[in-house]
């Protein structure tokens, strides 16, 4: 799993705000969020954590418990 619902709601980002801000389709980063897809492109990974002002290990671990 993955941290992106967590600190996206924390920040008050709604799930389209954070998809178009980064370039993806709203329906692949709710993908992402509910665990859908594990392995997104780095590149992805790293929009992400910029836009949340996190580092990629804080939004992709996945040991850190849910």
């Amino acid at each position: 799993m993955n941290n992106i619902r967590k600190i996206r709601k924390e920040i008050g980002y709604s799930l389209t705000e954070l998809a178009e801000s980064i370039g993806i389709s709203v329906g692949y980063m709710s993908h992402l969020e509910r665990g859908g897809r594990k392995n997104p492109a780095y590149h992805i990974m790293k929009k992400i954590a910029l836009k949340l002002n996190k580092s990629i290990e804080e939004i992709f671990d996945d040991n850190e418990e849910q």
